[in-house]
């Protein structure tokens, strides 16, 4: 075997990795690049970015992530439907399995930091049999120092052998593919996809399970700073607006999707992003759109012409899940620090394809819990495989479900605490449809929204009147600068008000019948909170 790069002492024979044919350490970003060209993982488009395919899988795989059932996270892990269950003696035939397909192979190895706040900083090791794969967790995360590479020894290992596939019920698997956590060896198995996304999510799992025992909320949120320092979050599941929103020219972004809130306020878990590029356009979102025409970028499943190498991001032929990776410094506006002090705005993204939701409202603590556990958006039919005519609601609890490996309500209660304690506003903003539901009604203008989350970030709603919305109790502004009026009351966009009715009804309904699962776990005024107190 030779290696490539600066190695670390702690190597991988710690890992099980023997008889490999190479071992790359941390290589930089033209090396990486070099290496993905020459293995014809990747081309390079128009501007500079490395353009690769995903193949089949081009997002993540939810159903195939397990955890090693062992004794020493077995009490603190919600086993259910997202977080289940795989042996040990099953996992360590998959790690046998995996070391010996590496072996007498090219592996790249990048070791990082998730965590930019030193106190909670967790360092990682990323090993993958690409070249581009490695990149990827190059852009993501967090570099250390080149004189910190030599002695570096990981807390955590994440093992990428995207091209092995597992054997599905006779490995105890829900099919080909595998995200295996082992908090006991902390190690993490991923194989059967080349998607990139559940590497970074492996990572944000682990630090999941680990930070709340220290005293640490892990948020799936954006997060960015004021001019006076005032720092914002933002939840939200995908095609919300979470890095849009939060990729905001006359504020400094902290991060765009993964941060921790402690005692000393709060950090990004990252040291890059990974924005959704789909129909992205340079007038909309021109710090977004100008990473996709630059060196270091990644561009998973972008359609590009074959010949000029220009890129189509209006295409979604591959998937409407194209994504791009880029380290933080490629947005101008970046707080490289990736620390910030305590939130004084928490806001809550849904993208409501019923039209039903105000497109802005505040939400109390105990709404804010509420709305939290219940992590409510809308798909779209025909955005997603299987989705018929109608819109389908979405609760994925504390907005990130797949990627919490407690009882959701630990992750609620420290959320309702900090919010309590450091007196943070809290508002539910709906990047959804206004005047009906999605194919009759239109998307709201990401102007208005952006008009009505300056307002709230800067003080302007806090001085205006409010109103009870009837169908879900939430206390909406009477007036916005630069909104239309009618736009903050969704039932006077729909021209047929019987049917905004019927549907708002129908959610609320679907509210009510989710939150079943949490009543046994929140105190009544939560529960009291929630939408049923608006009927």
């Amino acid at each position: 075997m030779h290696s490539t790069g600066t190695q670390a002492a702690y190597g991988l024979d710690n890992h099980g990795l023997i008889n490999l044919k190479a071992a790359h350490w941390n290589l930089t970003t033209p090396a990486l690049y070099e290496a993905a060209i020459r293995r014809g993982e990747a081309e390079i488009g128009h501007g500079g970015a490395l353009v690769t395919n995903t193949g089949k899988h081009t997002g993540r795989a939810p159903k195939d992530k397990f955890f090693v059932d062992e004794p020493g996270s077995n009490k603190d892990i919600n086993w259910g439907e997202v977080n289940r269950p795989i042996s040990q003696a099953r996992f360590d035939e998959i790690l046998a399995r995996v070391q010996a397909y590496l072996q007498n192979r090219e592996i790249f190895v990048q070791d990082c930091y998730a965590g930019a706040d030193p106190a909670f900083r967790l360092p990682i090791r990323v090993i993958t049999e690409s070249a581009w794969h490695n990149l990827f967790a190059r852009n993501m995360f967090i570099q250390p120092k080149l004189d910190e590479l030599p002695g570096f020894q990981p807390q955590f290992t994440i093992v990428n052998v995207a091209s092995l596939m597992g054997r599905g019920k006779a490995d105890d698997l829900a099919s080909e593919t595998f995200i295996l956590v082992d908090m006991a060896k902390r190690l993490v198995l991923i194989g059967g996809t080349s998607y990139a996304g559940e590497i970074k999510k492996s990572v944000f799992t682990i630090l999941n399970y680990l930070l709340p025992a220290q005293g640490v909320l892990p948020m799936h949120c954006s997060a960015n700073i004021g001019q006076r320092g005032d720092v914002a979050i933002f939840f939200g599941l995908s095609g919300t607006g979470k890095t849009t929103l939060s990729a905001d020219s006359t504020r400094t972004l902290i991060g765009d999707d993964e941060h921790g809130w402690s005692d000393n306020g709060v950090f990004n878990f990252e040291g890059g992003c990974y924005a959704k590029v789909i129909r992205l356009s340079r007038e909309a979102e021109p710090e977004i759109f100008a990473t996709t025409e630059r060196f270091g970028t990644i561009l998973e499943n972008v359609v590009m012409d074959p010949v000029t190498r220009m890129l189509d991001l209006d295409d979604a032929s591959l998937t409407e899940n194209t994504r791009a990776s880029y380290p933080l410094d490629f947005i101008p506006n970046m707080d490289l620090s990736g620390m910030g002090g305590h939130p004084d705005n928490v806001v809550m993204l849904t993208a409501d394809a019923f039209g039903v939701l105000p497109p802005i409202s505040q939400l109390s603590p105990e709404q804010a819990m509420y709305h939290f556990l219940s992590g409510y958006t809308a798909r779209v039919a025909g955005t997603e495989k299987g989705l018929g005519n109608e819109p389908q609601a979405t609760f994925s609890t504390c907005f990130g479900a797949p990627f919490m490996p407690r009882h959701p309500t630990v992750y609620a209660e420290m959320l309702r605490d900090r919010i309590a304690k450091h007196g943070a506003k809290c508002w539910l903003v709906n990047t959804g449809w206004s005047g009906g539901k999605a194919g009759v009604g239109q998307r709201m203008k990401i102007a208005y929204t952006r008009a009505m989350v300056a307002a709230a970030l800067n003080g302007t709603l806090a001085q205006v009147g409010v109103r009870q919305d009837p169908n879900f109790g939430l206390l909406v502004p009477e007036n916005c600068p630069d909104v239309p009026a009618d736009v903050l009351d969704p039932r006077k966009t729909w021209s047929d008000k019987g049917a905004y009715d019927t549907t708002a009804h129908d959610l609320r309904g679907r509210f009510e019948k989710n939150f079943q699962q949490f009543e046994a776990h929140v105190p009544d005024n939560v529960k009291a909170a929630g939408i049923r107190a608006a009927a």
